[in-house]
C-alpha cells in the first residue's frame, strides 16, 4: 500500500498525540480538571489538521505560522512525556521490589506544568539557534600541481530554502558575513530556493547579488529545486550565481570547479564521466547537493568535495538516524586523498526551530601546496 505524504505526516501526528493526550491524562490531570484538558489539548492538537481545511485565508496562513513551532513543540512534548513515562515505570518498580510504597510522587503535582515549560524552553532556544548565523572555519592542504594560486578561501553554505517568508534581514545578515570574510570563491550547494517566480524574490536576489568574491559566486541545484520547479535558473541568474549542471569548467587557471546534478533532474553523469575534461594540472572542487557516492568521487581527481542536504537532521534526536544514513552527514573528513566537507545548512526547510547543528557558513582556507 502506497500513502501519500501528506497521509504519512497525519499518521505520524496523530499517533503520538493519542499517546501524549491518554498519559498525560493518566498521569497527571485530576479530576476536576479534566474538562478543561479535553478542550485545551483538542484546540491545539486540532490547530496542524484545520489549517489544510480552512482554504487559502488569512486565518490558514495564522495556523500554518503556529504550526511551524506547534509540530516540534509536540514532539518535545511527547519525547519528554516518554522519559517520564519510563521514570516513573522504573521507580514503580524499584518500590515494589523494595516491598514499600512512596509516601508522596511530586511528578503526578508537578509533571504536566514542568514538561509543558521544559518543551517550550527547548523550541524557544531551538529557534533562537535557528535564526543565528554562525561560521565553521577549516584549514587543509592540496596539492597545487601547475596552479600559480598559492591559497584559496571558500565560503560555502547550502539549504538556504529562500522563499517569500525567508527574512530580508536574515539573508542581508548572511551577505554580511559571508562578505566579512573577504572569500576568493562563494559557493551554494543545492536547495537554495523553493517555490517562487523570480519576480516575487527580487529583493532577496538583490541581497545575494551583493556577495563579492575574487572568483566569484557559483551554485548547483538540490532536489528542492526540482520539486519546486526551480531548474530554469531564474532565481540564481538574478543573485549573480552561475549554475554548473554536471559540468566542470576552469576558475582563472587556478583550479577546476565541477558541480554535479542531482538524482531529480534526470540522466547525471558519474563523478568520473564529469571530470572527463580536468587534467592532472590543476586542483580539482566538486560540488554536489547530496552527501553520496564517496567512494566514487575518491576514484576521481577530486581534492575537495562539498555537500549539505543533510541539515545535520535539525532537530534532535533526527540527527542521530540522519548520522546512520550518510557516509558523511556533517562536518570534515579525509578520505584517501578527497577532502570532504557537507554543511549543516544555512537555513532549514519548513519548520524553523533547530536543535541540531547551527545555520551555518564554512568558511574552508586551502593551501595549495607545490
Amino acid at each position: 500500500m502506497n500513502l501519500s505524504f501528506h497521509t504519512m505526516m497525519l499518521l505520524a501526528y496523530t499517533i503520538p498525540n493519542i499517546y501524549m493526550f491518554f498519559r498525560l491524562w493518566s498521569l497527571f490531570v485530576i479530576k476536576k480538571y479534566r474538562t478543561a484538558y479535553i478542550l485545551a489539548y483538542l484546540a491545539i492538537a486540532a490547530i496542524y489538521p484545520l489549517a489544510d481545511i480552512v482554504g487559502n485565508t488569512a486565518l490558514r496562513h495564522c495556523l500554518d505560522n503556529i504550526s511551524l513551532y506547534l509540530l516540534p513543540y509536540l514532539l518535545y512534548m511527547f519525547m519528554l512525556t516518554l522519559v517520564c513515562d519510563i521514570f516513573l515505570g522504573l521507580r514503580a518498580l524499584t518500590m515494589l521490589a523494595a516491598k514499600c510504597r512512596p509516601a508522596t510522587n511530586p511528578i503526578k503535582r508537578y509533571g504536566l506544568p514542568v514538561i509543558a515549560l521544559s518543551a517550550a524552553v527547548i523550541v524557544a532556544a531551538g529557534a533562537i539557534n535557528f535564526n543565528t548565523v554562525r561560521t565553521t572555519q577549516y584549514t587543509i592542504d592540496i596539492p597545487a600541481h601547475e596552479s600559480p594560486a598559492g591559497k584559496l578561501r571558500i565560503a560555502f553554505a547550502a539549504d538556504f530554502h529562500i522563499d517569500t517568508r525567508t527574512p530580508e534581514k536574515f539573508i542581508q545578515k548572511f551577505a554580511d558575513e559571508v562578505n566579512s570574510h573577504q572569500p576568493d570563491l562563494v559557493l551554494f550547494v543545492g536547495d537554495i530556493v523553493e517555490g517562487r517566480s523570480a519576480a516575487q524574490l527580487k529583493n532577496r536576489t538583490d541581497i545575494l547579488s551583493q556577495i563579492t568574491s575574487t572568483y566569484g559566486s557559483y551554485g548547483v541545484l538540490g532536489n528542492h529545486e526540482h520539486y519546486r520547479n526551480q531548474e530554469d535558473g531564474a532565481f540564481f541568474a538574478n543573485a549573480g550565481i552561475t549554475l554548473l549542471r554536471d559540468t566542470v569548467i576552469p576558475i582563472g587557471n587556478a583550479f577546476y570547479l565541477a558541480g554535479r546534478n542531482e538524482p531529480e533532474g534526470g540522466r547525471r553523469k558519474t563523478p568520473q564521466q564529469l571530470l572527463q575534461t580536468a587534467t592532472r594540472q590543476l586542483p580539482v572542487i566538486m560540488m554536489a547537493h547530496r552527501p553520496i557516492e564517496f567512494n566514487e568521487v575518491t576514484a576521481t581527481k577530486t581534492d575537495v568535495h562539498l555537500s549539505g542536504h543533510t541539515h545535520r537532521g535539525q532537530m534532535f534526536p533526527l540527527n542521530l538516524i540522519i548520522r546512520n544514513m550518510y557516509p558523511l552527514s556533517y562536518g570534515y573528513r579525509k578520505i584517501e586523498n578527497v577532502h570532504f566537507f557537507v554543511t549543516s545548512g544555512i537555513r532549514l526547510w519548513n519548520y524553523p526551530v533547530r536543535t541540531a547543528g547551527k545555520s551555518e557558513i564554512m568558511i574552508i582556507d586551502i593551501n595549495l601546496v607545490k
